[in-house]
């Protein structure tokens, strides 16, 4: 009986070939070799996105890299280190840590892949903090014709290929930016209310390196918010209370019921920056699994507007809700970015794994925020086609066209790109 792989949520099964590789050789011989083929990394997309399957449901390759070494290479005087696309960012991490450096943010899960979480745009939190996407100085890519490829900072079709949903290739390398490495202090919060959060949201989105603030959109308002501070900085050490919301008095997990012993250390107890930047440990199963994600990332300045929409449509929202987590990212420049051109707020919904019922809520999310500009996150669960985002990215006919040029074929097309690229 052959034996059906999923996605991370166990929401997805891949129809595709799965060949397991060696070495980068074997990669550029399988890239070359299929008509269609695609990288699958650590599985966290919730969609098809990964998958090679076309609109007719023909498949292809799908190239799993999970066997590839995890190499770190750190260039001192450059301040970067190259290291291998499929490698998880806690284990990067843990490395660049050992020799003494940093990166300068990490999503809440250490687990995910650089490559992976580069492509979709994926980020942390900050006001000041951009996508992780902004730390890549270059990629290394096997195009179609199983060639690689380096694209770097600063050449014509770098700001078109960081963020590319792997469209243009099978990304082996990624140089990122480092940093000596730092301390960072995590503090939580209780019970921020509507009103407060209305009147002062710029100050509580920036009173920390890194803000995150938790909801389930109840009259309660805030339930939580996590600071996380880099020791040194005039912000880091965190108010006795923020505009009403009190210091937690033991650590707290967003999810009612979750592990705490999963959860970064909280308390405000100094410690390295890869063990608190994340909100989960990296030695722990990240989150529950049994879940979907949504993200919807719009301007910042449209924070409380999206606010106030999202709490009218709380009662369609909480049959299927776990929580909805508000962060920040600033603009950068990578065309088919969250966060292209301007600063964003993103809205991050964690639900039930019940595909049906939180797909008949996403329609109502969307008609709320792409009028405010919203971006879907491209690895998360949306409805939206290529027409409704079309607006919304200003160079996603010049990515049409890239792809074009570097991939005439298709062969790292599928049918999410299809719909959502067009």
């Amino acid at each position: 009986m052959t034996q059906v792989e999923t996605n991370w949520a166990g929401n997805h099964a891949y129809r595709a070939r799965i060949e397991r590789v060696q070495s980068i050789e074997q990669v550029q011989h399988v890239v070359a070799a299929a008509p269609r083929v695609r990288a699958l990394g650590s599985r966290h997309s919730f969609t098809d996105l990964t998958d090679t399957t076309d609109a007719s449901g023909a498949g292809g390759v799908l190239v799993s890299l999970t066997d590839l070494p995890t190499t770190v290479e750190v260039d001192a005087e450059a301040r970067t280190a190259r290291v291998a696309g499929r490698a998880a960012y806690g284990d990067v991490a843990t490395r660049l840590q050992a020799e003494g450096w940093a990166l300068g943010n990490l999503a809440s899960l250490p687990h995910i892949s650089v490559a992976g979480a580069v492509a979709t745009g994926t980020h942390g939190s900050g006001v000041e903090n951009g996508s992780l996407a902004t730390a890549v100085a270059a990629l290394e890519i096997v195009g179609p014709d199983g060639e690689i490829r380096r694209v770097a900072r600063g050449d014509a079709d770098f700001e078109g290929s960081v963020v590319a949903l792997g469209a243009l290739g099978v990304v082996t390398a990624v140089t990122l930016d480092i940093e000596p490495t730092y301390d960072v202090r995590q503090d939580v919060f209780t019970g921020l209310g509507w009103d407060a959060l209305a009147e002062h949201v710029d100050t509580i989105t920036s009173s920390a390196y890194s803000v995150s603030l938790f909801t389930r959109w109840t009259d309660v308002g805030i339930d939580q918010v996590w600071l996380k501070g880099r020791v040194g900085d005039t912000a880091a050490v965190p108010p006795r209370e923020l505009f009403g919301a009190l210091a937690a008095t033991s650590t707290l997990h967003m999810l009612e019921g979750g592990a705490t012993e999963a959860i970064t250390e909280q308390g405000g107890v100094p410690g390295p920056w890869l063990d608190r930047l994340p909100h989960f440990r990296m030695e722990f199963t990240p989150s529950r699994g049994e879940e979907l994600q949504s993200e919807y990332l719009l301007p910042r300045h449209h924070t409380i507007e999206a606010v106030e929409r999202l709490r009218a449509l709380a009662d369609a929202m909480a049959p299927v809700l776990m929580v909805t987590e508000l962060r920040t990212v600033a603009a950068d420049e990578h065309w088919l970015s969250s966060s292209y051109g301007h600063d964003v707020v993103g809205l991050h919904f964690t639900w039930v794994r019940d595909v049906e019922r939180v797909y008949a809520v996403l329609p109502l999310i969307e008609a709320a925020l792409l009028p405010l500009g919203a971006r879907p996150h491209w690895g998360k669960c949306f409805v939206a086609g290529a027409a409704q985002l079309e607006p919304l990215y200003p160079r996603l006919g010049d990515f049409r066209e890239l792809r074009r040029r570097v991939d005439p074929e298709g062969k790292f097309g599928n049918a999410f790109l299809d719909r959502v690229i067009g």
